[in-house]
């Protein structure tokens, strides 16, 4: 795992939420999402898809739990379509955590990131949601993140 300090900039998405347990069933939005981009032309080397986990399952029901699966869209996009939403992210200071694109090594590192956190003396900031970024380029080298905003 690689971590770095990264300023995001902030980033209008157009994204499908999915409410419930997380895990697997994340994948078939994502899929979901990229096929409507792909459809819009808005998929290419240069997409960048984030993942909003919105709950904590500490603190929220795993049936309750919304997870967003998001495509970074220009300024001037409008949806045409009822299932795609819009927003916006809020940019800011992120630890950024490199880390292989597998299932096993996703689920390892969000068992580490909190600790590791917590060693470097990083405060996690509430206000904006932690994201799994996923950048095309990235993902062809076999990689993605995960970005936890910090104060």
């Amino acid at each position: 795992m690689i971590i770095n300090i990264e300023m995001i900039p902030s980033y209008k998405i157009a994204y499908i939420r999915r409410t419930g347990p997380y895990g697997l069933e994340n994948v078939s939005i994502m899929e979901q999402l990229k096929s409507w981009a792909r459809e819009k032309n808005l998929f290419n080397e240069s997409s960048i898809i984030l993942g909003i986990v919105k709950d904590n399952p500490k603190f929220t029901e795993p049936k309750n739990c919304r997870y967003d699966t998001c495509l970074v869209v220009s300024d001037e996009f409008e949806v045409d379509t009822e299932y795609i939403n819009v927003g916006k992210i809020i940019g800011g200071k992120y630890c950024v955590f490199k880390i292989n694109h597998t299932v096993d090594a996703i689920q390892k590192a969000w068992m580490e990131i909190f600790s590791e956190l917590s060693k470097r003396n990083y405060e996690i900031d509430d206000r904006r949601p932690i994201l799994e970024r996923y950048e095309i380029q990235m993902i062809n080298k076999h990689f993605c993140e995960i970005c936890v905003p910090i104060l």
